[in-house]
């Protein structure tokens, strides 16, 4: 019985053309990765400042892990509460601008942790629609009564806002859009923040480390909460949250994420303070992510594709998930490995190109990459 329903709902995927099937990375080189044997051009890394690729930070990881072993070997709860990692997250939250900071296993974790734990029945959650699937799976869990506003649309958020007494309210988005790429009006979301007094909830996994001063992300000071992510910028894995005070004390006692899982290990808290060090001396690489990300949204435009994206994250309007994914599989053959979104990542019908620039980038693959584009669309 299981077995026919595994099958025909994957059946069912492959005739929609949403059925995924992520091609195998035998090696990664910087910019590029092997596939099958063949160098390819990767668009597809959210490794904004190459930090994953360092052999720098590498070294320092390696160092980290043979001194301190390689697991926490208990809960945060349990034993795995180490001095090394709440030095670390007070240094996050010192970095950052909050009172407070926590570290999880991934930010998926985070999301779900924070917003399942720190909101129930009788709590209004607005959210914009185009959040991550992890906010979306964190509010569903939480049992307060859910709003959401249409995408980046802060007139709509308004009419959310005014639309009866909402006293226990909290706002839920993203400062840069992990799909669309697009970026909060951060200085309108903040009025709304002052005139209606909600609680919010910024998730900056795409942000932090590459938008801001010294990679600080755009949001401090029109949110209460803010996630980030080890995994992109950063260049490790895992991510933090940046709180007020009181609140980490609360997700200790009643985060089930938190609590039932085993702590990153001391050593990961010691390379993550490593690459905030190279996050902070990274001006000169933002610069050349920014360079590099404004010319492939230009060149785009240019060549007539329809195109967003504010920052380092632009998406390609191919809209039928078929052509995508053909463009795509058209694309890797070609040499280029670029993600194709489909639903339920993106709206039914809103497929696109998801394109991540990093600072490792150069302008003549920008070339490449529209030239090929050019030629299979």
């Amino acid at each position: 019985m299981f077995d026919k329903r595994f099958r025909d709902r994957l059946k069912l995927r492959q005739l929609e053309g949403l059925h995924r099937n992520p091609p195998v990375i035998e090696k990664r080189d910087g910019r590029f990765v092997t596939i099958r044997g063949q160098k390819v051009l990767s668009f597809a890394s959210n490794d904004y400042l190459g930090l994953g690729s360092s052999h720098h930070l590498a070294a320092q990881v390696g160092k980290h892990f043979k001194a301190e072993g390689s697991s926490a070997s208990s809960s945060r709860l349990v034993a795995g509460n180490y001095q090394t990692i709440c030095r670390a997250e007070k240094i996050f939250a010192d970095y950052f601008g909050y009172e407070d900071a926590i570290f999880f296993s991934s930010g998926f974790q985070a999301n779900l942790a924070i917003l399942s734990t720190l909101f129930e029945k009788g709590d209004t959650l607005i959210f914009d629609k185009h959040v991550h699937a992890s906010c979306v799976k964190g509010i569903s869990l939480s049992g307060a009564s859910l709003k959401g506003y249409r995408h980046n649309n802060l007139g709509h958020l308004e009419k959310r806002l005014e639309a009866g007494i909402l006293e226990n309210k909290a706002v839920v988005t993203e400062s840069l859009f992990s799909m669309d790429g697009d970026l909060l009006p951060v200085k309108r979301f903040g009025d709304l923040k002052k005139k209606y007094g909600f609680y919010g909830v910024v998730d900056e996994a795409h942000a932090f480390g590459v938008l801001g001063d010294k990679g600080r992300g755009i949001a401090h000071g029109v949110t209460d909460i803010a996630l980030g992510t080890f995994g992109k910028a950063l260049g490790l894995f895992g991510a933090f949250v940046l709180l007020p005070y009181g609140v980490k004390e609360y997700l200790m006692n009643f985060a089930s994420p938190l609590i039932y899982t085993t702590s990153l290990p001391q050593a990961h808290a010691l390379a993550a303070v490593d690459a905030l060090e190279l996050v902070e001396q990274g001006d000169n690489v933002r610069k050349t992510l920014k360079d590099v990300s404004a010319s492939m949204g230009e060149t785009l435009i240019r060549e007539g594709f329809q195109v967003v994206g504010d920052a380092h994250i632009i998406s390609v309007l191919m809209g039928d998930e078929k052509k995508a994914t053909q463009v795509s599989q058209d694309l890797l053959s070609r040499g280029i490995l670029a993600f194709s979104a489909r639903f339920p990542t993106v709206p039914l019908g809103k497929a696109i190109l998801r394109l991540g620039l990093t600072a490792l980038h150069r302008e003549e693959d920008i070339q490449t990459f529209v030239n090929a584009l050019r030629e299979v669309v």
